[in-house]
């Protein structure tokens, strides 16, 4: 009864801890909402859609962990007697979640590269008259051989 109990409170424990904010690898310290504020530049919006890519990626995982999970206590339920059915909702509840943050995670990485891909279209439809400005002041300044 008592190993019955702990893998009760590790899996609740294990629920409340999946729900905390994605801390990507590597980026603990990524501010996004200032990454986002001060984004000028291509690389700038990459970076941002890199990190929403990789939270899409950790509540996949998430997402994973709790349909297993869920399927535990949907096939083991005699386990968890009159708690089975509120553990199960729970756990659905968190699936819904994570699919759901899944979803905006993958929505706002897809914003930032067409913002990415539209400065770098600006960028180059820009730079393409003053290359062509440029190679017009190249030619005329040319000496030409005698």
């Amino acid at each position: 009864m008592k190993t019955k109990n702990i893998f009760a409170v590790l899996s609740l424990i294990g629920c409340v801890a999946s729900v905390s904010p994605p801390a990507t690898a590597g980026t603990e310290n990524f501010d996004v909402d200032a990454a986002i504020r001060n984004a000028a530049t291509r690389a700038d919006h990459e970076e941002v859609a890199r990190y929403y890519d990789d939270a899409a990626t950790q509540m996949q995982a998430k997402l994973q962990e709790q349909k297993e999970l869920l399927e535990h206590y949907e096939d083991k339920s005699y386990l968890y007697a009159r708690r089975a059915p509120d553990l199960q909702a729970h756990t659905d509840a968190l699936i819904r979640n994570y699919e759901k943050a899944m979803k905006v995670n993958i929505k706002e990485a897809a914003i930032h590269r067409q913002m990415a891909s539209q400065l770098e279209e600006s960028n180059y439809a820009l730079s393409s008259p003053q290359r062509l400005s440029a190679m017009g002041h190249a030619h005329r300044n040319r000496v030409l051989p005698e």
